[in-house]
């Protein structure tokens, strides 16, 4: 990400929609203004400060329009760029950015979805795909779960081995008051579940639930006098490797590896200086991928890097602490949700699931199937 300024920009508010299922009639729109107005409330800003505006859904192919008009907010900056769940390590990028260009002063992420209140299918319709779509895929799980049965062949990653990554993000979201799923699970759980693509039952699968959520961000000279601690963004990088599962050019290897390299280097750092790791995880294959992809292992060994709880509460790791998308929230799009979770550990507000001396944190975003890949590394104050 050639010109942006390590630290130039960062976050003083985030927050949540309502989560799971929510009320009857709300819409996107509803979802994103009330993420918005909490997230306002948490930095001590009104909505008349706001003049940059960032969002995505499926469910509206305009919806910075829509936002605009819904929040009565004409004339604003907007940036409604989409590229999956990953489109909001993107707008951190865009935005600061803009910051750093005086195109606005104030600037809001913003996503909200009703998919399961609507039906997966009437909240993200499918492209026609000529290559693809004959054959009668059940996306986006079976793109992933080739991903997995070849990461299975080349590299001897077992299904109990994928099996950890859902255990550790329900022992997280056991620790999370708002996460959806916290019945206790394990390894066999997993593998008796009911099978969905093979070598995925339901439990390696992303939920589907409502949601939404904001944060907000401004130039880190105006951050220092808000109301709560900022949250600096330090690196960013991002990689599109392909849109169709069968025009990804390695099944096993990501653009996880490019879009770390940019971030890493912009933030001048590695992998051994990250201490809270936010992962979009919709599938128990992403976490080892990515794990492998942003250096924390050899590639290849990300499925004996997860045994024994190593990314559970109280394991060498601290991944998806709030649950992830298995057992947290999954709203169709989930790179805002990571980011979130992130910006509460660097603050030191997670309670029970609270990461000792969190400083710094490597948020990783995941679109389409393994197609958009974003990485933004986060600091508090002492990482500068």
């Amino acid at each position: 990400m050639n010109g942006l300024i390590r630290g130039s920009a960062a976050i003083v508010g985030a927050a949540e929609s309502d989560l799971g299922a929510v009320a009857a009639l709300m819409n996107p729109m509803d979802l994103m203004a009330q993420g918005i107005y909490r997230a306002l409330e948490d930095a001590g800003l009104e909505l008349k400060d706001v003049d940059g505006l960032f969002c995505a859904t499926t469910q509206a192919r305009t919806s910075a329009m829509s936002l605009v008009e819904y929040l009565g907010l004409p004339n604003i900056y907007t940036d409604s760029t989409i590229v999956g769940g990953s489109s909001f390590e993107v707008h951190v990028a865009h935005a600061q950015a803009a910051l750093a260009a005086g195109l606005c002063t104030v600037a809001v992420i913003a996503y909200g979805s009703t998919q399961r209140t609507v039906g997966r299918r009437a909240a993200s319709a499918r492209e026609y795909n000529a290559y693809e779509t004959p054959y009668r895929p059940f996306l986006p799980a079976t793109a992933y779960a080739m991903a997995a049965s070849r990461h299975m062949h080349e590299f001897g990653t077992t299904r109990e081995q994928m099996a950890e990554v859902a255990v550790a993000a329900r022992k997280w979201a056991q620790l999370n008051p708002v996460a959806w799923e916290k019945k206790p699970l394990s390894i066999q759980d997993v593998l008796g579940a009911r099978p969905i693509s093979y070598p995925f039952t339901v439990r390696d699968i992303c939920l589907v639930t409502d949601g939404g959520g904001a944060i907000i961000m401004t130039t880190a000279e105006r951050a220092r006098s808000m109301k709560n601690p900022p949250v600096y963004v330090l690196g960013c990088g991002q990689s599109i490797t392909h849109a169709s599962i069968t025009s990804m050019p390695n099944l096993t290897h990501t653009g996880a590896i490019e879009s770390g390299r940019q971030a890493y280097a912009m933030a001048g750092m590695k992998a051994s200086d990250i201490k809270v790791l936010a992962l979009y995880d919709a599938f128990t294959i992403n976490t080892i991928l990515f794990i492998e992809d942003l250096g924390f292992c050899p590639k290849g060994e990300g499925g004996r890097f997860v045994e024994g709880g190593a990314i559970a509460p109280g394991g060498s790791l601290a991944v998806n602490t709030n649950g992830g998308g298995l057992s947290y929230c999954h709203p169709g799009m989930y790179g805002l949700f990571i980011l979130i979770e992130a910006i509460r550990q660097l603050r030191g507000e997670c309670g029970a699931r609270q990461v000792a001396d969190a400083h710094t944190a490597i948020v990783h975003g995941n679109g389409g199937v393994l197609s958009a890949q974003a990485t933004v590394i986060l600091g508090d104050a002492s990482a500068l």
